[in-house]
């Protein structure tokens, strides 16, 4: 709705326009009301109208001086002059100061004023639109030319050979590669998947990001060139200045962090910056093509960090499943327990120790996955529930982490989803006793199990625990312990390397034999066999 000031030292005249004008019919608002112009002056610093309408003579400040100063602010200010004077020297200034009307106040007419108000709403309105208009266009502009840069860029790394013809070939597109020398720097949203969350597409996210990144370049240097890649990963190339007195390195880093503190500031997004090594243009194409490999490096920066390409001939050779089972055991006893106090430290000294070997980028995700889909699968198995999260949904997402901070906070998360899940089902749960037996046995799987000492815990009668147990699980509870410790087998024989002896020691069998016997009476093969087949 826009607004309406009214300025007249004469008070019956404002209280008669104020009281005859229908204000919110003809869809305006009537700011404010002034005796003089330097009251309205004051308030307009404010709250500027879109509408004035104004006596020329007033104490303290005349209308045309206001006007003249309001339309220094508003170029687009829709003012009425009313005036006791005909004289031509006042019609004259006001069209100097191109006021839209004129008018004598012994002809005023309420209904003619209406009138002109809304052909001024009409005016605004269609002002309202060119601008908007020609704020989409101007954006549309800046998407193309942001597309045809990506396009580009996509040539330059998986197709062209032809970097002689690069120089001239883009001219028109708003990026000019002169022959120089260049600093490739790679940009990576940090923390990516939380990043999109804020934003209502992707495009969106994308779109603001490089209007922040591209304010921030023509400030510094209008040769800096900057590029969309991926939805989180772009190219700044920074032009080599090639003096004793110019540190190329420290000045891309003021500039970096002026990105990063606009990013935060702005679009509360953390973003970390590589940098390559100097290139020719001829060279350009490998460089960014080792950016983009560097994943070993990426996946072990902190947030926020600026820093120069290493190159890493190889990573650690340690196997990281060797610390699988304690993993394991640590992991589902946070579920068992229902302790969301214990989440982030027991998952922040995991991703610790990795950080400090340096694993593999592959290893790390495919151990991460194996944990998960383990730990799915017994709560399945214990059905507790039927987790929300699908396996392919959970590789997916997995997959398309690239960072092990941004790893860890999604693994915290989800198991917060996880405990909440079954605390809810549980609680919700006829028989929550059986609930637990489920827990005791698997958190004493390695223990001798018996039927009393499983009732005794929960406080119920054997007799009645043991009705209960098959009636909820389908089977009898002896069957169910063997099952849950032949599953327990199976961990053991794929992740360590125990003989078949200490492995049936492990799960409470004094008899090796019986253990055997078992194991394929459930599975088919023997463990030796069942390990060999693994291999």
């Amino acid at each position: 709705m826009y607004k309406v000031m009214l300025v007249d030292d004469d008070y019956p005249a404002l209280e008669f326009l104020s009281e005859m004008v229908e204000w919110d019919s003809l869809g305006l608002q009537l700011q404010s009301t002034h005796e003089n112009g330097l009251s309205a002056l004051e308030n307009a610093q404010l709250d500027m109208p879109d509408i004035l309408i104004t006596d020329i003579g007033m104490p303290k400040m005349d209308g045309i001086q206001l006007t003249q100063k309001l339309k220094e602010k508003n170029p687009n200010l829709q003012v009425v002059i009313l005036s006791c004077h005909n004289e031509f020297k006042y019609a004259q200034k006001a069209i100097k100061l191109n006021v839209q009307d004129y008018i004598l106040k012994e002809t005023l007419d309420p209904d003619d004023l209406s009138s002109m108000l809304l052909t001024y709403k009409e005016r605004l309105d269609n002002e309202q639109k060119r601008k908007l208009n020609d704020v989409k266009m101007k954006n549309q502009l800046k998407k193309n030319e942001e597309f045809a840069k990506s396009n580009f860029l996509r040539e330059i790394i998986y197709h062209s050979n032809r970097s002689q013809d690069w120089y001239g070939e883009h001219h028109n597109l708003g990026f000019h590669l002169k022959r120089a020398n260049y600093m490739p720097i790679l940009c990576v949203m940090d923390n990516y998947l939380s990043a999109k969350q804020l934003y209502t597409s992707v495009d969106t996210l994308q779109f603001v990001a490089q209007n922040v990144i591209n304010e921030i370049i023509e400030e510094t240097n209008s040769n800096i060139i900057y590029m969309s890649f991926e939805e989180n990963k772009s190219f700044i190339l920074y032009p080599v200045q090639q003096t004793l007195k110019e540190n190329n390195y420290e000045n891309a880093q003021v500039m970096l962090k002026k990105i990063q503190y606009s990013f935060s500031k702005y679009l509360n997004i953390s973003v970390s910056f590589l940098i390559g090594e100097y290139v020719t243009i001829k060279e350009l194409k490998g460089e960014l093509k080792s950016l983009l490999s560097s994943n070993h490096q990426r996946f072990y920066m902190d947030t926020g960090s600026i820093t120069r390409k290493l190159d890493y001939t190889e990573t650690n050779k340690e196997d990281l499943f060797s610390w699988y089972d304690e993993a394991s055991m640590e992991l589902r006893n946070l579920i068992f327990e229902q302790d969301l106090n214990s989440i982030r430290p027991t998952i922040s000294k995991w991703t610790q120790f990795i950080k400090e070997k340096e694993f593999s980028l592959e290893s790390v995700k495919e151990w991460f996955l194996k944990l998960l889909l383990e730990l799915k699968v017994k709560m399945q198995a214990l059905q507790y529930f039927q987790s929300s999260f699908n396996v392919e949904a959970l590789h997916q997402e997995i997959l398309y982490i690239d960072n092990l901070h941004e790893l860890k906070e999604w693994i915290i998360n989800y198991f917060h989803s996880l405990i909440n899940i079954k605390t809810e089902v549980t609680d919700q749960s006829k028989h929550k006793e059986i609930m637990d037996a489920c827990v005791y046995v698997t958190k004493n799987i390695e223990k001798k199990l018996c039927l009393d000492e499983v009732a005794s815990h929960l406080f119920l009668n054997p007799s009645y625990f043991s009705r209960l147990f098959k009636k909820e699980m389908k089977k009898t509870f002896v069957e169910y312990v063997t099952s849950v410790k032949i599953e327990r087998a199976k961990e053991l024989l794929d992740q360590t390397t125990e003989p078949i002896g200490k492995i049936c020691e492990r799960l409470g069998y004094d008899n090796q034999s019986y253990f055997i016997k078992l194991f394929k009476n459930h599975l088919g093969c023997t463990p030796s066999d069942y390990r060999r087949s693994k291999a």
